[in-house]
């Protein structure tokens, strides 16, 4: 798809990567964020090749797209419900992880709002710097360990262990194992998805 200029009754001009209706608006696109218009404000569209006659400031569309730029949160909430895990839970883990932010970079190497370890990534088929990809593999992961130890009683804690320091060691001591930072982990992470979730976690 060609990126092209959206042309307003107003006279704006406003670059967008690609544009989609939406019942009686038009939603332009540009990266990860879009701006909403009444399709009626929408006069026509240019390619990019076309050279306007008179330069419009590109501040007027980066403003909107401010205002709807997907945040790491919803990304994270939208990969849950993807993978049909509760939102509170993916939520948790993120924070705990990365403090939700999609710059993250660990001193082992872990990047992105999931903290994803590059073969962990290359295995999800995702790129672990594109925060969408990011997110909806970090899913896919606790996905996989939910149903790996689905059949035990401290399901959650092991697959939240498992995040942190991989199925092998926890299949290895049979639980979460003895290391300070993963049992902090979970603790971290059961305590927040408790708070979001409003109840005790099993």
């Amino acid at each position: 798809m060609a990126a092209e200029y959206a042309v307003l009754a107003n006279g704006l001009r406003l670059y967008a990567d690609r544009h989609e209706a939406v019942g009686e608006r038009v939603r332009l696109y540009r990266g990860q964020g879009f701006v909403e218009l009444p399709a009626k404000n929408v006069l026509r569209f240019d390619g990019e090749d076309y050279v306007p006659t008179a330069a419009v400031s590109p501040t007027v569309f980066h403003s909107a797209t401010v205002v709807h730029q997907v945040s790491a949160e919803e990304l994270v909430r939208r990969a849950a419900i993807r993978q049909g895990l509760p939102p509170e839970l993916m939520l948790s883990v993120a924070k705990v992880e990365s403090g939700a932010r999609s710059e993250a970079v660990s001193r082992k190497g872990a990047k992105g709002i999931m903290q994803l370890m590059p073969n962990t990534a290359r295995e999800l088929g995702a790129d672990p710097c594109d925060p969408e990809q990011n997110a909806n593999a970090g899913a896919k992961y606790l996905r996989y360990l939910l149903l790996k130890y689905k059949e035990d009683p401290y399901q959650l804690r092991k697959a939240l262990a498992g995040y942190n320091a991989g199925p092998g060691s926890v299949d290895r001591y049979g639980g979460v194992p003895p290391y300070r930072e993963t049992m902090h982990y979970v603790e971290r992470v059961l305590g927040r998805y408790m708070k979001l979730h409003g109840k005790p976690v099993p």
